[in-house]
């Protein structure tokens, strides 16, 4: 057997890896009106703009269910579970719980990825291919604490009211002056969603944002994932300078943001996440 990787839906992974390396995803919850819809299970159709769309976590039972269930799987070599960034969500925390009340003996180890999205995705696909390979718990877990570590994500909104509302983004928010005249560029420090730099203009931010994930990018090998919300001629456009400007690029994955993510981040964001020495 081999230890099993967990994560989260808001991690973005596509499809086929997810089943390819076995990862087990727990679905977040998206809150329309009275319906509590499971991301990924039950299909979402979300006004982004509507005060009545929020989100919440997955609760400790949840994720007791998915670690038992992927300990099972794993023949008792154990489980590494690597989550959005505790600063952005409740479910590290409910993780944390969920393995207390199991009494895994150091058999479910968590992850904090310090990110969301592929930010979280990326360090899952290196953790899950250690495991594959037949990699120790320590070996798996130890990988994964360090992706999250290298990790780095970028995110261009077109607005911030909907990050305002949701309470993400940290006291530079007060700093951005009027929305009408600036595209903020966005990062996640140690967690925490801060402005990076106010930009004018959308094309200009774009710019602003490739430079950013490439400076990022180092020069031994990396790899990156693109997210947006509905904005895929943008995203592959985004794609394509950042395959010219990185030419030690192993791996790059384009998804759209779910629901959970897109909520905060309104129509038209684009997100960049960065794991400079690749998911390996």
């Amino acid at each position: 057997m081999a230890v099993v990787v967990v994560t989260d839906s808001a991690a973005g992974l596509p499809a086929d890896l997810v089943a390819e390396l076995g990862i087990e995803v727990v679905p977040l919850h998206v809150l329309v009106g009275d319906r509590q819809l499971r991301e990924g299970v039950e299909p979402v159709e979300i006004d982004y703009s509507a005060d009545s769309v929020t989100t919440s976590a997955a609760s400790p039972g949840e994720l007791r269910e998915a670690y038992e269930r992927a300990m099972e799987h794993s023949g008792g070599d154990g489980v590494v579970a690597v989550h959005l960034s505790r600063m952005l969500s409740a479910t590290w925390e409910a993780g944390r719980q969920a393995v207390s009340e199991m009494g895994a003996d150091g058999r479910v180890r968590l992850v904090d990825s310090l990110g969301a999205g592929l930010a979280t995705g990326l360090p899952v696909l290196g953790a899950a291919r250690r495991a594959r390979a037949g990699d120790t718990l320590d070996a798996v877990y130890e990988c994964a604490v360090a992706a999250a570590t290298r990790a780095r994500t970028f995110i261009l909104v077109n607005r911030t009211e909907q990050l305002r509302k949701g309470g993400r983004l940290s006291s530079a928010a007060a700093f951005f002056g009027s929305e009408l005249v600036t595209k903020p560029l966005l990062q996640l420090v140690e967690g925490k969603l801060e402005l990076r730099e106010k930009v004018r203009t959308r094309s200009r931010a774009v710019t602003k944002l490739v430079a950013a994930a490439t400076s990022a990018a180092g020069t031994d090998g990396v790899a990156l994932g693109i997210q947006h919300l509905g904005a895929a001629e943008a995203a592959e456009s985004l794609a394509t300078q950042l395959r010219e400007q990185n030419p030690t690029l192993t791996e790059l994955h384009i998804a759209e943001f779910g629901p959970t993510l897109g909520v905060h981040l309104g129509v038209g964001a684009l997100g960049v996440a960065v794991l400079p020495g690749g998911c390996t």
